[in-house]
């Protein structure tokens, strides 16, 4: 045992690399992005340090080259989940009575390799994967994992710090339990580092997990689980399990030791799940700490004096960066009629100096949506407004030939309750609303009352007046704000993540609020001098 209180390394964020033409990580990426291109990678279900290859397998193939096939993943059954479920629960007490310092040097570690060594290759696997430019990809898969890691010891450190007061005679003291049972961490296809977090946040507070993958995005999040293990990950802390969605729900989250569920993805896949924990409620061994970030409808919402050039390229970066397949892309916004003609030309000029294609081919600006029924769904709805009296489509191209590609598109929306300025679609199309200039309050309120959702919203305007009045109109529409920004791109350290209403629990990834949730306190009272006394002093005679 160590006679020594240690203090972990301050955290910083990781500096993004830029891949200019001619620099080393370009030239150094590209090769590893050609290596890749010519595996096809078996990937196994992992539980307590084995791999299960199991009969049950899906293909995984580029969305940008749908035929290209970069290898398959073992789809784990009932079997494999009940001994994952055993695992956790068996590896628990060794993993939450290690030191913090010794789970945290894992994490601080694992940082350090993804910086250098691993960077490329799991880059790369985000890019083929998943269809991102280099640039998404960068600021995902390495640097926001990164910033994940190292800030996430430097909070569970400030947490564990954080004591009660003492009263004379008495040493009173909190300490922060992992949860009882199992985490369950289910992650998405669209940020890899994100699919990284949602395992590793509950394990460094001493949880065991068991991380199922998206399908859409198991080829990088299997290079994680690697990097993980690399760093000196534990056998049994977390079982990797690609998988299907109603598996776990009938053989994991119906489990009496579930802990806890973290969770990002669709809000009807997070309703159901709350829906299923209630009506078990009486069946687990605690309440089910039930942490989610969903859905959105995230909006841009532009004064009479909004800088024109601004507010064009957050429409155009917030709405088109990864196909707008964020959960904070900017997919309705409302324009006010007096600068609506210029927007609109400045827009549709932007746009059409836009290249999509391969994500291998840096110059283009965005690749392809995710796979089929992502590509059916978006273009189901443009298709209808081609159609609509009640919409117009400006701009917009689309082709599933080779890969599943929709060019950036903008639907004018003539009714602010248009299908597209409410419904999630999750692609590149963003459905503009144009408002009389008098109308301004009037449409505030539709801003913050069209949808269901209030994860990210952004406001340009040049006059303080006109920014306080719009900050407090959509006070409640956005748990991540922008004033004269995209709505889009927040930083670990800088910008904690999450919304409410439909977008979820608002439990703010990245910051410490999220790790609160992942332990259970107890407080501990020491009587330094205990009495041996029984009557009170009020108890005596006058």
């Amino acid at each position: 045992m160590s006679n020594a209180v240690f203090t972990v390394p301050n955290a910083y964020n990781e500096p993004v690399r830029e891949y200019a033409p001619g620099s080393p990580e370009r030239s150094n990426l590209k090769m590893e992005l050609e290596r890749q291109s010519q595996l096809q990678v078996d990937i196994p279900v992992i539980i307590n340090g084995e791999a299960f290859y199991t009969k049950k397998t899906e293909a995984i193939y580029m969305p940008h080259n749908k035929t290209h096939k970069l290898g398959q993943a073992h789809l784990a059954g009932k079997k494999e989940m009940k001994l994952a479920i055993k695992t956790a629960l068996e590896a628990k007490e060794a993993w939450a009575s290690k030191p913090f310092y010794h789970r945290a040097a894992i994490f601080l570690k694992a940082a350090e390799l993804l910086e250098e060594e691993w960077r490329d290759r799991i880059n790369a696997s985000t890019m083929l994967g998943q269809s991102k430019t280099v640039h998404q990809a960068e600021i995902d898969a390495a640097c926001e994992l990164c910033d994940f890691l190292r800030f996430g010891v430097k909070y569970a450190e400030e947490i564990y710090q954080q004591q009660p007061v003492n009263a004379k005679g008495v040493w009173n003291r909190l300490e922060y339990r992992p949860l009882d049972g199992f985490v369950m961490a289910l992650s998405p296809f669209n940020f890899t580092s994100i699919g990284g977090n949602l395992a590793i946040t509950p394990a460094l507070m001493g949880n065991t997990v068991i991380w199922k993958p998206a399908r859409t995005a198991t080829l990088s999040n299997y290079y994680i689980y690697q990097l993980l293990i690399e760093a000196g990950l534990p056998k049994g802390v977390v079982s990797f399990l690609p998988s299907s969605g109603r598996d776990v729900s009938e053989n994991i989250l119906s489990d009496p030791n579930l802990g806890g569920f973290h969770f990002t993805g669709s809000t009807a896949v997070f309703n159901s799940v709350y829906k299923m924990v209630g009506e078990n409620i009486e069946k687990y061994k605690q309440y089910p700490r039930l942490v989610g970030e969903t859905g959105g409808k995230d909006f841009i919402f532009a004064d009479p004096t909004a800088n024109i050039n601004h507010l064009v390229a957050a429409m155009v970066r917030g709405a088109f960066e990864y196909q707008g397949q964020k959960c904070s892309a900017a997919s309705r916004a409302y324009i006010p009629k007096s600068i609506w003609p210029e927007v609109k030309k400045r827009l549709l000029l932007e746009i059409s100096n836009l290249k999509v294609g391969d994500v291998t081919d840096f110059r283009n600006f965005m690749g392809a949506v995710i796979d089929q029924a992502a590509y059916d769904k978006i273009t189901s709805a443009i298709k209808d407004a081609e159609k609509s009296e009640d919409a117009e489509v400006l701009v917009g191209e689309y082709s599933d030939e080779k890969g599943y590609f929709i060019t950036p598109t903008v639907i004018l929306a003539k009714k602010p309750d248009y299908l597209t300025m409410v419904e999630e679609l999750f692609g590149p199309v963003l459905t503009i609303y144009v408002y009389a200039d008098k109308d301004i309050e009037k449409t505030l309120k539709l801003c913050d009352e069209t949808t269901p959702y209030a994860l990210t919203g952004a406001i340009f305007s040049t006059e303080r007046e006109s920014i306080i009045r719009m900050e407090k109109a959509l006070t409640y529409a956005a748990g991540n704000f922008y004033i004269n920004d995209k709505p889009t791109g927040a930083v670990v350290g800088q910008q904690p993540f999450g919304g409410s209403r439909a977008s979820g629990t608002n439990d703010k990834a990245g910051s410490k609020m999220n790790l609160y949730r992942w332990v259970n306190p107890r407080t501990i009272k020491e009587n330094l001098l205990p009495t041996a006394d029984i009557a009170y002093p009020f108890m005596q005679e006058e």
